[in-house]
């Protein structure tokens, strides 16, 4: 496996940075990004410190990566939070110094797109952490998410293990950010229905790998993702995006996963809740779930003729539904089907 180091961090009062390397939407929405600044300074006491692009809307992946290197170079800055996802960062990990990055870890949350940075992170040995959007998660309509501001707490601040918990009401409805009188009240929100295990009833321990289904994919492609063998033995944490794939393409991308030998390599696999709502695709309840059905169909026939003894657990709500619970990514994890607890150490 791939030697893996947590980084030293933060304490209240201490300066984080607020980067944009995927989409800087910041400058189009930033009623939902000064919400999201303000609880970071009143929730968790820390101070944002942002960077050229951080509400720049199309930079240059060159200057995105600048921004990202000086970060994590600024000595005064004990944290790294991305502000939201997008599409290309792919585009941007390549110009990063990893020289500067590597002797200079620290905590780095984001999720969606943010899993180029995970994962390259993650090839250069930090642990990282898979969720926590400025936008999204701190700029929350209404109030913040208790499952997620605890979650995020903790993996900001803690060293801990720390248990997850299924939420009792979940959503995938987001308000309008176009609408600043929808931060207001909270979304809608449905009632939980817990997870869904199979596989063998026994527990398993290791790290954690993995992130948005479909950025994966783009990794596969591009031959950025470490080999088999530094694989083996951790756990597979997987999500789909806003974009909602469709069951039949979800099964391809897992399949082409057992193809490379990837599937084979992990004891256990935690799927999150799909995102089953769009404004592009405003599916009624009754096809929300039939959605996340098909999906969870879907990973179980790729899944079965390459791994058919993995411990797996659906809709774990980790990806882009709401409430959002942070994983560490590279970090340790506790997968326990016999008494169906899932445990991660921040």
């Amino acid at each position: 496996m791939v030697s893996l180091r947590y980084p030293p961090k933060p304490r209240p009062g201490d300066r984080v940075a607020v980067v944009s390397p995927s989409a800087g939407l910041p400058a189009i929405f930033p009623h939902v990004y000064e919400l999201g600044l303000r609880r970071l300074r009143e929730e968790f006491g820390l101070e944002p410190v942002e960077y050229p692009t951080t509400r720049v809307l199309g930079a240059d992946p060159r200057d995105r990566a600048r921004d990202l290197t000086a970060a994590f170079a600024d000595p005064s800055v004990t944290a790294v939070l991305a502000t939201v996802g997008g599409n290309d960062l792919i585009t941007v990990t390549p110009h990063l110094d990893d020289d500067v990055v590597r002797a200079n870890p620290k905590p780095y949350f984001g999720y969606s797109d943010n899993t180029n940075v995970l994962n390259h992170l993650y090839r250069l040995g930090i642990v990282a952490y898979h969720g926590g959007s400025v936008l999204v998660h701190l700029g929350r309509p209404g109030a913040p998410h208790p499952l997620t501001f605890d979650s995020l707490r903790a993996a900001l601040f803690g060293t801990d293990w720390y248990e997850l918990t299924p939420a009792h009401e979940w959503g995938d409805r987001p308000n309008p950010w176009t609408e600043p009188e929808t931060l207001a009240y909270e979304p809608e929100m449905l009632p939980g229905e817990g997870w869904r295990w199979q596989g063998p009833q026994r527990a398993v321990r290791g790290r954690t790998w993995g992130g948005n289904l479909e950025i994966l994919h783009w990794l596969l492609a591009t031959d950025r993702v470490p080999t088999v063998a530094e694989l083996a033995g951790s756990v597979l944490v997987v999500e789909t995006s806003q974009e909602m794939p469709a069951a039949q393409e979800v099964f391809r991308i897992v399949r082409n996963m057992g193809e490379r030998g990837l599937l084979a390599a992990f004891p256990a696999i935690v799927v999150g809740r799909p995102k089953a709502w769009d404004f592009d695709k405003p599916l009624s309840v009754p096809e929300r779930s039939a959605w996340g059905e098909a999906q969870r169909e879907a990973i179980t026939r790729a899944l079965t003729p390459y791994n058919p003894d993995a411990v797996v657990v659906f809709d774990v709500d980790l990806g882009h539904t709401d409430p959002q619970l942070i994983i560490p990514y590279g970090g340790e994890i506790l997968v326990d089907a016999v008494d169906r607890r899932i445990s991660v150490r921040y």
